[in-house]
């Protein structure tokens, strides 16, 4: 007999198997019992009184052997990568077995690893716990769920005749809802966005194994926390063109990082009381032999997974603190320097004293330097290592710019005790600030709080004379952005500055002229 026809005939002998002596056949019990009396009086109602609880009690202990693999011993809550291979392996090599299909779930719960910072790591796991049996609960006893992350999970769907796409987007929207309601902890109510790839069996290539489906669901669970919150995805061959692609910048961006090719450029900021110019913002930029300018946008990610954050933050600091000494030396006056930190730069312990060395190395003040912190960073750590740098660069004489203001939920408190100088206002809040009545009496109000808060202010985005003359009537102290200048490098920024001074002279002598 041919093996794929010995396969499926043992796939359905198992499948009657589990249905003749599962659960359900406790109904069938009385009628067994009659039927053994009819047939064998006394003592073979006796015996099969005696024999199916023992026949039902082994055979639901092995069902459940076989339907839960990843249940079968303490600990396989959570497991590894190389297990969750196994465990796909496992899933697919039945699935080919039974000619049938089998699919690989991934879900990721966005929004505990900023619970596990800000309350805990014990309610972080509480929840972890909670959706695992969520997910166990909602899925039938043959499917398979673990926890392969701090904050992901993998379901394994048992091998069927109909996981098509339409029942796997249905499957994953009904697990998505399940994961989604509010979750009571002893610290309170929590919500959380779960983003969802997925990769049935019946989409790969010829070929592939149990690996490759998970690998390719991870491509999708990525692709779908890029989207946007709570985002679910399914795999398609148009995402391996761009796995490829990304594992080729990533290769690609790290070489440029040690050629040189990345470097910052520098936009300047006004003041909008006496235009002149308060500051200039290094933005980084890669000049590529063949593309071209390529933006961070599309680089800074590729960045941060390769662990080069760090090494791009020394680039971007000596070539910065370099034009600033080469601006003094030319009589070009820019009075500050801010750099963007990230949250792996501020978690460095030794940040505070390789600033200090290089300000000395080049012979500058601290006040000469401004240090750009997101918001979403002061907000999510409002304890540890991060605030302790912050207050000692504080301390060191540097400015402390908050960054993206309006959009991190920092608390008043948090601004007074980590001694922030100025708010930079997020685009959000500017674009069209002349043309609209919300937008001018909501940047009123975060100017309004500013003020109270004795700390400067910093619109982000202005791209029109409007909202310049706009901002500046309002009260904020200074601009930035496209209408006013584009981000250029540090020898062009130098022509632009002296022929902005030149502009502001001539009107102020224009505007003394008459009088």
């Amino acid at each position: 007999m041919p093996p794929v026809i010995t396969h499926k005939i043992a796939y359905l002998r198992s499948a009657l198997q589990r249905w003749s002596l599962g659960r359900h056949m406790l109904a069938f019990i009385p009628a067994l019992s009659l039927a053994g009396y009819w047939l064998g009086g006394e003592l073979a109602l006796l015996g099969v009184a005696l024999t199916l609880p023992l026949v039902y009690g082994l055979v639901c202990s092995t069902e459940g052997a076989q339907r839960h693999p990843a249940r079968r011993s303490l600990g396989q809550d959570l497991v590894s990568m190389a297990a969750a291979q196994d465990f796909a392996q496992h899933s697919f090599e039945q699935a080919r077995a039974a000619e049938m299909h089998t699919a690989c779930l991934l879900f990721e719960a966005e929004g505990i690893e900023t619970i596990s910072r800000r309350m805990g790591e014990d309610v972080a796991e509480t929840l972890r716990v909670l959706l695992l049996r969520r997910l166990r609960q909602a899925l039938r006893p043959e499917d398979t769920a673990m926890r392969i992350g701090d904050s992901r999970f993998m379901v394994l769907i048992a091998p069927g005749l109909r996981l098509d796409l339409e029942a796997l987007i249905a499957l994953s929207d009904r697990l998505q809802r399940i994961l989604e309601e509010p979750a009571v902890t002893d610290s309170g109510l929590h919500y959380l966005s779960v983003a969802i790839g997925f990769c049935g069996s019946a989409r790969l290539r010829p070929g592939a194994d149990g690996a490759d489906m998970l690998d390719c669901a991870q491509a999708a669970l990525r692709e779908a926390s890029d989207n946007a919150p709570s985002a679910i995805r399914a795999w398609s061959e148009g995402m391996r063109s761009e796995r490829r692609a990304r594992t080729e910048l990533l290769t690609e961006v790290e070489a440029a990082l040690a050629k040189g090719q990345i470097q910052p450029w520098y936009q300047p900021q006004l003041c909008t009381s006496t235009g002149e110019i308060s500051g200039v913002e290094a933005l980084v930029r890669w000049i590529h032999p063949q593309r071209g300018i390529i933006p961070p946008a599309q680089f800074l990610e590729a960045l941060h997974e390769s662990g080069r954050m760090d090494q791009l933050t020394e680039t971007v600091l000596h070539h910065g603190l370099t034009a600033l000494r080469d601006w003094d030396a030319q009589g070009v006056l820019i009075p500050r320097l801010s750099i963007n930190f990230s949250d792996v730069e501020l978690r460095n312990p030794r940040l505070v004293d390789r600033l200090k060395w290089d300000l000395d190395r080049f012979g500058l003040p601290p006040t000469r330097l401004g240090i750009e912190v997101l918001e979403t960073v002061i907000a999510e750590s409002p304890e540890g290592i991060i605030p302790r740098n912050i207050m000692e660069l504080s301390r060191l004489g540097c400015r402390i710019d908050l960054d993206d203001f309006g959009t991190g939920h920092a608390s008043i408190a948090t601004l007074r005790r980590l001694t922030v100088h100025r708010l930079k206002i997020d685009r959000s809040f500017v674009a069209r600030v002349d043309r609209s009545e919300d937008q001018r009496r909501m940047m009123a109000a975060v100017l309004g709080l500013a003020d109270r808060l004795g700390l400067e202010t910093v619109a982000e985005g202005v791209e029109s004379s409007g909202e310049h003359a706009l901002l500046a009537q309002l009260g904020c102290d200074h601009a930035q952005g496209f209408g006013i200048a584009r981000p250029m490098p540090a020898a062009q920024l130098a022509d632009w500055a002296m022929a902005h001074a030149e502009r502001i002279a001539a009107a102020q002598k224009l505007g003394r002229g008459p009088a």
